[in-house]
C-alpha cells in the first residue's frame, strides 16, 4: 500500500485532536485513503516547549522545513488566525501540496484567492471543519446539494452565544450571569468579543453564503448584530409570543435584489426546526429549489468533532493522490452575484418602547408605524415598575429594513416616547 505523508502546522487542540483520531481509526483511516497515511512533521512555535504528545513525529519550527520536503504531500493548517496561516497555505498551494485547513478567519477573507491557486497547481483546498465543527456541511454545499438552487441557508453557528441564550431562556439570568457563567465552563474566551458581537458567525456566515450561492461574499459585506443587547425582558416577550431567540447567521438569494447575508439575534417561532437547538450545538438549515428543506446538526466544537472533519479532508485528498487523481478544489466562486443593500433587506421586527402610561399613547406609535409604511402583526401594552410608564411590545409583518428605519426614526421624536429598549429582528417559518 502506498505511503502518503502529511504535515500538521500547529499541536493545539485540535490538532492534538487530529494525532488522537491518526492514532484511534489509522487502520480505517487508510482503508478509506486507498493508503497508508501518516503525519510526518510537525510545526510548532516553540521548540523549546515539552511536548510529550509529539513523541514519534519529526518536529520542527520551520516552515520552510516542511515546504521543501517532497515526502509530505498534504499540509494541515491548526494555527488559527491569519498570521502567519494564510502566507504559510499560499505557500503550500504554490508548492503544488493539498491544503486542509480549520481556518475559517483565513477562508472568509481568502478563501476565493486559495481555491483559485489551488486549481491553478492541480491540488486541492479544504476546509470542511471551518464551519459547524463535526457537522458535515461544506462538502454537502459543494457537491451533494450541487442540483439545487439553493434560496436560502440559516444556521445556529456559534455555540457560546447559543449556549448563553438557551441559560436566559431556561434561567431569565441576565447577560453579564450567562457570560460568567460560559467562561467559568470554558464556552467562552476571557475576551468573548469574536462570539458575543457576531465577529465568528459572521466569518460562517461569509464563508457558507459564498458556497450555497456560487459567489464571493466578502467578509465586509455582512450586516453584523450580536447578543450584548438581549435583556431578560426581551426573552419572557419572545415566550409569550411564541417564539425563541437565537442568533442567526442568514443568507438569502433574493436574484432581483441580490444576495443579503447578516448575522444577527432574532425572534424565532418555536416551530421552527432551529428553535430546539440549545447549548453549545450547532445546526445549519437550508431551503433549495429541489431538496425542498434540509437540516444539519451536531456538535458544533470541541478537539475531536473538529478533528473529525479535518480528517475526512486528509482522507478526501490522500485518496485522490492514491488513486491518481488530483481532484483539484474547482472554482466555487464562478458567480458575480451583487451584494442586496441593508436598507433594502426584509424583516419581521420586534420593537419594545418604553412610554408614557397615558391615553393616546397607543395611537400616536400606531400612526408613527403607519405613515413610515409599517403594518403591525401585533401589539402588547404592560405596565412595569417605573411609575406613570409602561411598555409597549410590538411585533410588525415583514417590511423593507429602510421602512422601520423611518418608524423609528418618528418615535424617537413623539414626546410620549420615553426610549426605544430594542429592536429584534422576526423570522418565521
Amino acid at each position: 500500500m502506498k505511503t502518503i505523508k502529511a504535515a500538521l502546522l500547529g499541536a493545539g487542540t485540535v490538532g492534538t485532536g487530529v494525532i488522537r483520531v491518526f492514532a484511534e481509526n489509522g487502520a480505517i483511516i487508510s482503508a478509506r485513503a486507498h493508503a497508508a497515511v501518516a503525519i510526518k512533521t510537525v510545526l510548532v512555535r516553540d521548540m523549546s516547549k515539552p511536548r510529550p504528545e509529539l513523541n514519534g513525529f519529526s518536529v520542527t519550527d520551520s516552515i520552510e522545513d516542511i515546504l521543501h520536503d517532497e515526502e509530505i504531500s498534504i499540509i494541515i493548517e491548526l494555527m488559527g488566525g491569519i498570521t502567519p496561516a494564510y502566507d504559510y497555505m499560499r505557500q503550500a498551494l504554490a508548492a503544488k501540496k493539498h491544503v486542509v485547513t480549520a481556518n475559517k478567519d483565513v477562508v472568509a477573507e481568502y478563501g476565493r484567492e486559495l481555491a483559485a491557486l489551488a486549481e491553478e497547481n492541480g491540488v486541492r483546498f479544504m476546509f470542511e471543519a471551518s464551519v459547524g465543527g463535526g457537522i458535515p456541511i461544506i462538502l454537502p454545499l459543494k457537491v451533494s446539494l450541487s442540483a439545487n438552487r439553493i434560496t436560502e441557508i440559516i444556521g445556529i453557528v456559534n455555540g457560546t452565544t447559543n449556549y448563553m441564550l438557551t441559560k436566559m431562556h431556561e434561567t431569565r439570568a441576565d447577560f453579564a450571569s450567562v457570560l460568567k457563567e460560559a467562561q467559568e465552563l470554558g464556552y467562552a474566551e476571557a475576551d468573548p468579543t469574536a462570539d458575543v458581537d457576531g465577529l465568528d458567525a459572521a466569518r460562517k456566515a461569509a464563508i457558507l453564503s459564498s458556497l450555497a450561492f456560487n459567489t464571493h461574499i466578502p467578509l465586509k459585506a455582512v450586516d453584523v448584530t450580536g447578543i450584548r443587547g438581549i435583556k431578560p425582558l426581551d426573552i419572557e416577550y419572545a415566550k409569550e409570543l411564541g417564539y425563541v431567540i437565537k442568533l442567526l447567521a442568514i443568507g438569502r438569494d433574493t436574484e432581483e435584489k441580490g444576495v443579503e447575508v447578516s448575522v444577527h439575534p432574532t425572534f424565532l417561532p418555536q416551530t421552527h426546526p432551529l428553535a430546539a437547538v440549545n447549548g453549545v450545538f450547532n445546526a445549519i438549515f437550508i431551503r433549495g429549489n429541489a431538496i425542498g428543506e434540509a437540516m444539519f446538526y451536531g456538535q458544533g466544537a470541541g478537539a475531536l468533532p473538529t478533528a473529525s472533519a479535518v480528517t475526512a479532508d486528509i482522507i478526501e485528498a490522500a485518496k485522490g493522490i492514491a488513486d491518481g487523481f488530483a481532484a483539484p478544489t474547482g472554482n466555487i466562486y464562478v458567480d458575480k452575484k451583487k451584494i442586496c443593500p441593508v436598507d433594502d433587506t426584509v424583516s419581521g421586527y420586534y420593537v419594545r418602547l418604553l412610554v408614557d402610561d397615558k391615553p393616546g399613547v397607543l395611537g400616536a406609535i400606531a400612526t408613527a408605524f403607519g405613515t413610515s409604511q409599517v403594518s403591525l402583526k401585533s401589539v402588547m401594552q404592560t405596565k412595569r415598575e417605573v411609575p406613570g410608564k409602561a411598555e409597549i411590545v410590538a411585533v410588525t409583518h415583514t417590511v423593507p429594513h429602510k421602512s422601520i428605519s423611518a418608524a423609528l426614526d418618528k418615535l424617537k421624536t413623539l414626546s410620549v416616547v420615553d426610549e426605544i429598549k430594542n429592536v429584534i429582528r422576526v423570522e418565521e417559518c
